[in-house]
């Protein structure tokens, strides 16, 4: 990432940037607060590293500017400083300093407290992409936004229950319940590829159209594929690929695109698609109503071990209450309370 160091000192500007470049990063200098703000203009940098002593305006003047103005999102800022009195430490935070560095630094403490300011500014990054994304989804069909809010808590529900109790055949992670939620809007973000007349269709699908339709899940692959080209180590993006390639998966192989089977099919992918199908189930269509939750239920308990894990279902039936509950909260008045 590009970091903006500012200092009025020539040789730790040359330390910093040395150390910056070998870790990785392009660093892009200032020598004195005003400078700074100038640079920041084009919302290029998103992490500063400043000394606070500096002509014309410190750093902790800098802070006050970068948090009192508009770079384009959120600024992450460490001041580098020999200061490391309880009150200066006050100060600086109160300025809108992130973290501190003291003088003379050392090069793998600097790495860390960068690595850190990227985790921050990452969480931004990725929650406004995702965001983006679904919302891009949710525009193609007004039923959506519900169906949205459903189903990711559907997909959190299993997967805790996943992290508390695990499964027979794998180590589930409290992370995996964070990402599953964050990332399980985008499940069907490759249906703003399918024409107008197959997804708005008000009706049962064609053969032809329905293969039409089974494309989706490979567009919405290859448009997160390109994200983790370009971002390789970010995490959500491939768990977001996996969900969106593998949640029409079936158990027993009979699903699409590729015919995956068992074990063989992402986690995410299995835990995903039996919340999809529980909310198309419950949910009223143009083509058919609302199936009550007992009869859902059943259509699920039939179908563990063929279309679903049975892992999966056993985690849906120890949480059926909450099933409910996400249901009513985020059901249409005319669905609200059934059973």
């Amino acid at each position: 990432m590009r970091i903006l160091i500012v200092d009025d000192d020539d040789l730790a500007l040359e330390a910093l940037s040395f150390a910056l470049t070998d870790a990785g990063h392009e660093p892009v200098i200032a020598r004195n607060g005003r400078e700074a703000l100038e640079a920041l203009d084009d919302g290029s940098c998103h992490l500063v590293i400043s000394d606070w002593v500096m002509p014309e305006m410190d750093g902790l003047e800098l802070c006050r500017q970068i948090r009192g103005g508009d770079f384009g999102g959120y600024t992450y800022i460490i001041l580098l400083t020999s200061r490391d009195a309880s009150a200066d430490i006050v100060e600086g935070l109160s300025a809108g300093a992130d973290d501190f560095l003291t003088k003379p630094f050392n090069p793998a403490e600097l790495q860390v407290r960068v690595r850190t300011g990227e985790r921050i500014l990452t969480l931004e990054t990725r929650d406004v992409a995702i965001f983006a994304m679904a919302k891009l989804a949710e525009s193609r069909d007004s039923e959506t936004g519900e169906h949205l809010e459903r189903m990711r808590n559907y997909s959190r529900i299993l997967a805790r229950h996943l992290v508390i109790h695990g499964t027979a055949h794998e180590r589930v992670t409290t992370d995996f319940a964070r990402l599953i939620y964050l990332t399980s809007p985008l499940h069907d973000i490759g249906k703003v590829g399918i024409p107008d007349t197959v997804l708005l269709k008000p009706g049962r699908l064609s053969d032809r159209e329905f293969d039409i339709m089974k494309t989706h899940t490979t567009i919405g692959a290859e448009t997160l594929d390109a994200a983790v080209r370009e971002y390789p180590g970010i995490v959500y993006l491939r768990f977001a690929r996996d969900i969106a390639l593998t949640h029409h998966e079936r158990f027993d192989g009979s699903g699409y695109p590729s015919g995956l089977s068992g074990y063989d099919i992402p986690l995410s992918g299995r835990v995903v698609a039996l919340a999809d199908v529980y909310d198309a189930l419950t949910s009223k269509r143009v083509y058919k109503a609302a199936f009550a939750h007992d009869v859902a239920r059943r259509m699920i308990f039939d179908e563990s071990g063929k279309h679903f894990d049975p892992d999966i279902v056993e985690a849906f039936a120890m949480n059926e209450e909450e099933f409910l509950h996400v249901r009513n909260r985020f059901a249409k008045p005319e669905l609200a309370g059934a059973v």
